[in-house]
């Protein structure tokens, strides 16, 4: 069974008991795709609706109370309110979502987006009253579901909400990473290997020393990202179509954001400039640039782990977990899969990044009708990130471990560790002894001796890890040597 919808432009039938209508079918059918707009957002409209309905009442019993019966402006009954609200909490918790079925990419700067919204809660609040879908005369999705509302202000204060629900968990998402790099810090603080520069063997370090630059690397990732909740609590909701408040008592425009703030218990505030709020969208330019910078960060690590487990040297200096075969062809083979999607993400993040600036540049005047994709590439990021942080702490790094003895075999075979000589014995000395190890292919305890230059329980103070790592030396320490 179908029921007729009508609006200027025609007729449509639609299922008797959808929740959508005539407006989310026009634009399900106009932007085709199947890119599902993101649940997040959806749940967020939700909670600003409810605020948006809870003013409302406010405000009608404000009017009541001071002219009684005979008010100023035709109010909508108590019950529709009441119904309205019940239907918009129950979206926040994302009941209906699959009424929802207007694209991720669409056009109309997210008209159809509040229209959809729109649409299910006046459906659901008519079926809650005993009514049939689509009876608009008793609940109509203009005249009482978008009362006080406009899109170009609910839809990108929803965004706000899920962007900022979202942070939440990337907060957390880093911290159990990082929980996981200071574990494996400690583990391997003083645990020797040879460090690289330009994918050549350098001065001598340790594995401790490259997983603590990882950790402070997601600390200060961390830190970013828990500032960037206060960078985009600001929002623009009570400002109608472009920030003048036009059509949109007084009342309403003071209160709706506060009444947000206590439905969501996040930080959000009203601008003190609506318009600017409404037309300028650097705020996600500004947030999209520290998840890029946090993305940037997880692909060096991946890459560097992906690297030291590898094949190619054949010194194995990293054991990672297997987690799936590798091949279909090649019987036990097993591949770096965490780090390639984790590269992998980290790689649609730096496209969104571009997007999301292009777009946000692409505002005309007092609005930007790109928000929709804006915003999906916002959330889409965020999710990217989360799921990127998680699957590299439980799939990746728990589980992992250092080839202890491999790092300390490479470092005392490899000429680079006489530059800790150099302090000791003179640069030129200590090339003697570089060149004894590559000619005769022997470790550089064995071409000291042979050098003459140094004893070998001098050599094995200096070559502890505590002298190897410690910064930098002192004159005590040359002193100490030549006693």
């Amino acid at each position: 069974m179908n029921r007729i919808e009508s609006d200027r432009l025609g007729e449509i039938q639609i299922p008797e008991e959808a929740l959508y209508g005539i407006n989310s079918i026009r634009a399900g059918s106009n932007f085709s795709g199947d890119i599902s707009f993101h649940k997040e957002w959806y749940t967020a409209m939700g909670n600003v609706k409810q605020a948006c309905y809870r003013v409302y009442r406010k405000f009608s019993e404000a009017l009541t109370r001071k002219y009684g019966p005979d008010t100023p402006l035709k109010l909508i009954p108590p019950d529709i309110i009441n119904a309205l609200e019940a239907s918009a909490i129950e979206i926040s918790e994302g009941l209906y979502f699959s009424h929802f079925i207007v694209p991720a990419i669409q056009g109309g700067a997210g008209t159809s987006i509040n229209m959809n919204v729109n649409e299910i809660i006046t459906n659901a609040a008519l079926i809650n009253i005993g009514e049939k879908p689509g009876t608009y005369s008793v609940i109509d999705p203009f005249e009482h579901a978008n009362i006080y509302q406009s899109t170009n202000d609910t839809v990108p204060s929803a965004l706000t909400i899920a962007s900022m629900l979202l942070l939440n968990e990337l907060e957390e998402s880093i911290n159990l990473l990082r929980q996981n790099i200071e574990s494996l810090e400690g583990k391997y603080r003083d645990k020797l290997r040879p460090s690289y520069t330009q994918m050549q063997e350098a001065v001598p370090s340790s594995f401790g020393r490259l997983f603590s630059s990882y950790n402070d690397a997601l600390s200060r990732d961390w830190w970013r990202v828990s500032k960037s909740k206060e960078r985009i609590k600001v929002i623009n909701l009570g400002g109608g179509a472009s920030g003048t408040g036009l059509s949109i008592p007084r009342f309403f425009i003071i209160e709706v954001v506060p009444e947000l703030r206590n439905i969501t218990s996040l930080p959000l505030t009203r601008s003190e400039n609506l318009n600017d709020a409404t037309s300028n969208l650097d705020k996600w330019v500004e947030i999209h640039a520290t998840l890029k910078a946090h993305a940037v960060n997880l692909e060096k690590i991946a890459s560097d782990i992906r690297l030291m487990s590898s094949d190619i040297s054949k010194t194995g200096f990293i054991n990672i977990p297997h987690r799936q075969t590798g091949s279909s062809i090649m019987p036990g083979k097993i591949n770096p899969v965490i780090p390639e999607f984790v590269i992998s993400s980290c790689h649609k993040i730096y496209s969104n990044d571009m997007l999301v600036s292009n777009l946000c540049g692409q505002g005309c005047l007092d609005l930007n009708a790109y928000l929709p994709l804006i915003g999906h590439s916002m959330l889409e990021s965020l999710k990217a990130l989360i799921n990127a942080n998680k699957s590299m702490a439980m799939n990746l790094l728990d589980g992992l471990s250092v080839n202890v003895e491999a790092g300390y075999e490479a470092l005392i075979n490899s000429p680079v560790l006489t530059t800790a000589l150099s302090p000791y014995i003179g640069y030129n000395k200590a090339a003697d002894v570089a060149i004894i190890m590559k000619e005769e292919n022997i470790d550089i305890f064995e071409a000291t001796e042979k050098s003459g230059h140094m004893g070998s329980e001098k050599l094995k103070e200096i070559f502890k890890p505590s002298n190897l790592l410690k910064m930098g030396f002192s004159i005590n320490d040359i002193r100490k040597e030549k006693d």
